[in-house]
């Protein structure tokens, strides 16, 4: 009971949140309008009721501009707040198209660097809307990696002191690249009119290096540089690195880092596998996979267990370009990499921004990170984790403190979920439509016993569970190291088995079909027990089948129109009918 009136409260609050958005539209006060007259009435019409506004309410009305005459757009103007829009169009009412507020557009703020139209990566995930508000300042990031060099496009970019634990001195630089170039996409010097732009430009730099000269470092001195980094003022901490096999001294070290209210973030690794590499995979870490340039899983990311959320990698198509050094010459060099290496570190530095807007905590952090991506609504292998970043938004939420009702309604709306089609068509878990497939397949039951009679029971109801719609909040679970298919198999109904593993949204035809609990029923009709298994799974998969020809009929081979809608109904009505003789002159076993 208790449960259902958090829930009714959680609707009643969401559309109250709903409604109020919606009247948002019409109210404040605005010394500016736009007032697009219509076409066809006459200039003295228009003229009488401009006349009537400027003796109404002390405004001056004039058009926009020289070109503004034939389209008749007028701009109203008032040095005191003028009146909302409701009496407006009623004063004018059928002689304008339009009367909306003069609203202010401003540029985002774009820098001077020459080759930032190379950086296609920061604009697709909205970065200069995160510069109008904040660029990193107070931040400090710890680059744990090949070290950190100061090329000349990190000359304005202030360091803190690092540490070499390869070499065992406080001198960490870089003799292969990588560092430096993931430290570039962290915090490259912006706005300078010389190379590239870093994502929290004004955030200070603490390198420490734990990689050697071919890429390798050991579990130790990785450890070591988290702890380091966590005692010595690091906010949040990148590592690009990972490898197999889990440590207990990297576990408690990324646990005392935390417990200071560090953020740490680590990239999903290179191999295409379903889960991610350790340290991303551990909790309290931040695993990042990584999209190339059209905004795709890049084909080299891993993905699965241990992904959080997804940021741009790069791909042979587009490459992340920052200035690091050559592995060759050891020369400042401007050059694109490519791998969850650089993906990373785009997290990291949209964390630092969110942190220089006030958030602290890690959790809180994360949080935001999470409630401002952009979703993937088709994801069943987790390539994306929450979803793809967006540093705009991930600052918008931060500088508000917290995420307010209307936020969140904003958020769940921009991203589809206050679509009705995503919740019965294209959500992950798609929660009302597995309740009514689940609701159904008891009604089904529920009227064969009013003609057959028979006891309840809870081989017949896990039936019609199996047959409706599995245990379907399962599909999304990504649990720390263990694989993902059996979480996608048991978070299926029948019907829904033959795409459970390839994550196809489409029906495959022989799962959704009579033929499984025809099968079913042939095997266990002789037991006492089982048979009721057999029955449920019938009438649950009636329901599915009939539910999905309803909402969603897309079936492998049969397309999506009449053909599949007509297939889907068939085999509901077989499945329906053979449950019904299945239970002919039986009682269930209690």
């Amino acid at each position: 009971m208790k449960r259902l009136l958090i829930f009714g409260l959680f609707f009643f609050g969401l559309t109250f949140a709903l409604w109020n958005f919606t009247l948002s539209a019409s109210q404040g006060n605005y010394r500016s309008y736009v007032l697009d007259f219509k076409e066809d009435i006459s200039q003295s019409v228009i003229e009488n009721q401009l006349k009537t506004l400027q003796d109404k309410y002390d405004v001056t009305v004039e058009l926009n501009s020289e070109f503004s005459d034939r389209d008749r757009v007028y701009i109203l103007k008032s040095e005191e707040e003028l009146p909302t829009l409701k009496p407006l169009k009623q004063l004018l009412k059928g002689t304008t198209e339009a009367i909306d507020r003069n609203y202010r557009y401003q540029a985002f703020a774009i820098p001077n660097d020459p080759n930032y139209n190379q950086q296609w990566n920061f604009r697709s995930i909205n970065l200069e809307q995160a510069w109008d508000d904040t660029q990193g300042d107070g931040v400090t990031v710890a680059v744990i990696d090949t070290g950190v060099s100061q090329v000349p496009d990190l000359k304005q970019t202030e360091f803190v002191e690092g540490y070499d634990f390869v070499n065992d001195r406080t001198q960490a630089d870089d003799d292969v690249g990588h560092g430096t170039h993931v430290a570039g996409t962290i915090a490259q010097s912006t706005n300078n009119n010389y190379g590239v732009a870093g994502i929290a430009y004004k955030a200070k730099i603490m390198p420490i290096k734990v990689l050697d000269g071919n890429g390798g470092g050991t579990v130790a001195d990785i450890a070591e540089g988290i702890r380091f980094a966590a005692n010595n003022g690091a906010d949040v901490i990148n590592l690009s690195l990972g490898g197999l096999g889990d440590s207990h001294i990297m576990s408690e070290a990324i646990k005392y880092a935390n417990e200071k209210d560090v953020v740490i973030v680590a990239a999903a690794g290179n191999s295409n596998q379903n889960s991610a590499a350790y340290p991303a995979r551990y909790p309290h870490v931040i695993g990042v996979s990584a999209l190339d340039a059209a905004g795709v899983k890049a084909n080299y990311s891993n993905f699965g267990a241990g992904v959080d959320i997804s940021a741009p990698g790069g791909s042979e198509a587009g490459k992340v370009v920052q200035n690091t050094i050559s592995p060759d010459t050891g020369e400042a060099v401007f050059t694109g990499y490519q791998g969850t290496s650089m993906a990373a570190p785009h997290v990291a530095g949209v964390a630092a921004l969110i942190k220089s807007a006030g958030i602290t905590e890690p959790e809180e952090v994360l949080s935001v990170l999470k409630q401002s991506v952009r979703k993937v609504q088709e994801d069943p292998k987790n390539h994306y984790g929450v979803g793809q970043l967006d540093a705009g938004q991930a600052v918008k939420l931060a500088m508000r403190g917290q995420i307010s009702v209307r936020d969140f309604v904003r958020w769940m709306r921009d991203n589809g979920y206050l679509n009705p089609r995503f919740w019965i068509d294209g959500g992950t878990v798609m929660l009302p439509f597995k309740l009514a497939t689940v609701i159904g397949g008891y009604l089904l039951a529920w009227f064969l016993r009013n003609y057959f009679p028979f006891a309840w029971s809870w081989a017949l109801g896990s039936g019609i569970i199996a047959g409706s719609s599995g245990l379907f909040f399962l599909k999304g679970f990504y649990i720390f190291d263990l694989p993902q298919a059996p979480f996608r198999v048991m978070g299926s109904s029948i019907p829904e088995l033959g795409n459970a593993i390839q994550g196809s949204p489409i029906l495959n035809p022989f799962f959704a079909s009579v033929l499984i609990p025809l099968g079913l029923i042939l095997l266990l009709l002789q037991h006492p027990r089982w048979r009721w298994f057999a029955v449920g799974t019938s009438l649950g998969v009636a329901s599915f089948l009939a539910m999905s020809a309803i909402v969603s009929p897309a079936v492998w081979g049969l397309g999506s129109g009449a053909i599949a809608r007509s297939y889907l109904l068939l085999n509901a009505l077989l499945c329906w009918g053979l449950g019904r003789l299945a239970t002919r002159d039986e009682k269930a076993v209690s």
